[in-house]
């Protein structure tokens, strides 16, 4: 490599000694290369975050805890929203019922002073038009209301508003004790909510349930899974097997018996009602008329009272209510039986079969140990709650 001599003399330099002082001059040389050699370029890259399994399992459950949360959020909000509707279709019923009695009542009453000899017609006339009016008022509204049967909305709301405050408390229950919560937890949380908002819907016109089905099934309100070919489980057969065919035996099927009594009643009250206060305003339309004479106002007189009775019976006594509510307590057994049958297709540790047990002795309204000897029972039902 070829280099460069530089010589510049050093003057004045002085040379000092312990004898003497002396002035030497010197020449120096520096020698720098032509061509320096390029030092090496070190390029570097901006270093990726690298992100480990745990730390994708970490953020997947971090989602998957934010979405069980809305979905409690929305279940706790169901729950509020079925209680108010709840609330005010019982108000319907209440109000619809007193009004409707008043009205017949009050037609009743004109049709006996209408029928009550005057020296004119026109007092007659107003009397036996005020009760005709007022009695085909009441048959309307009676159509109407034996159509919905609030009594019937108002137990199909407050079974609704259970049913989203349970599984609000389950879901937050199973994020505080779960040690890792997966989609799938999501997915059944999910699926929970819409079951429950297809069994109880919160519109009227149409999505109301049939309040005079053809044939009375237990309410449903959880998605049903095909019973599997091969069971396998650890759930001793003699005990819990044995009580879920005595809640499918005796429980159900006395709740779907106890419902279809029910509701022949209500729908022998229900055409009964309609059909006496009709009745009351045509007699009470003829009445002064020399057809039928008398028996006019038998009829507009007797018949709206016995509507009044009817109809007291029917809304007063909450016939509806009470078939909904033995059609939910076949259901809510049901449920019971088919959550011990998911329990025995899959094996389970005992301490999660014991807590199961207790789970379903208490929803029984009983011990664990009385669980036992229910199976060999005869005359005893599973349930002691209802």
């Amino acid at each position: 490599m070829a280099a460069t001599t530089l010589k510049q003399p050093l003057k004045n330099f002085m040379c000092i000694s312990s004898s003497s002082q002396c002035k030497v001059p010197l020449h120096a040389s520096l020698h720098i290369p032509t061509n320096p050699r390029p030092q090496p370029t070190h390029l570097s890259l901006p270093k990726l975050p690298i992100t480990s399994t745990d730390e994708l399992i970490k953020t997947s459950e971090t989602a998957a805890i934010a979405k069980l949360y809305a979905i409690a959020d929305t279940a706790a909000d169901r729950a509020e929203m079925h209680s108010n509707i709840a609330q005010q279709r019982n108000n319907w019923n209440s109000l619809l019922l007193n009004s409707i009695n008043s009205i017949t009542l009050s037609a009743s009453a004109m049709a006996g002073l209408a029928s009550i000899p005057t020296v004119g017609p026109k007092p007659r006339l107003a009397f036996r038009v005020s009760s005709f009016l007022l009695y085909g008022a009441a048959t309307a509204l009676m159509v109407a209301v034996n159509k919905i049967q609030p009594s019937q909305l108002a137990e199909e709301q407050r079974n609704a508003a259970r049913l989203f405050r349970e599984l609000e408390n389950d879901v937050r229950t199973g994020i505080a004790l779960r040690r890792t919560v997966a989609n799938s937890d999501v997915d059944r949380a999910v699926e929970r909510v819409l079951a429950i908002d297809a069994a109880y819907p919160l519109a009227l016109l149409g999505a109301m349930l049939d309040k005079f089905p053809e044939r009375v099934e237990p309410a449903v309100w959880w998605r049903r899974k095909p019973k599997p070919s091969v069971k396998v489980g650890s759930i001793e057969p003699s005990v819990m097997a044995g009580v879920r065919e005595v809640i499918e035996r005796k429980d159900v099927a006395d709740y779907v018996r106890l419902g279809e009594v029910v509701l022949r009643v209500n729908k022998v009250l229900a055409v009964f009602g309609p059909v006496l206060c009709g009745a009351a305003a045509v007699a009470a339309g003829l009445i002064g008329s020399p057809m039928h004479g008398a028996w006019n106002v038998l009829v507009a007189v007797v018949g709206g009272s016995l509507a009044t009775v009817v109809n007291a019976v029917e809304h007063g006594g909450q016939v509806g209510m009470v078939f909904e509510m033995y059609r939910n307590c076949g259901g809510y057994y049901r449920r019971l039986g088919e959550s011990i049958e998911e329990k025995m297709e899959v094996n389970i540790n005992n301490d999660d079969r014991e807590l199961f047990e207790l789970k379903v002795g208490l929803q029984l309204g009983r011990r664990v140990s009385e669980l036992e000897g229910l199976a060999e029972a005869e005359n005893e039902f599973a349930g002691k709650l209802f």
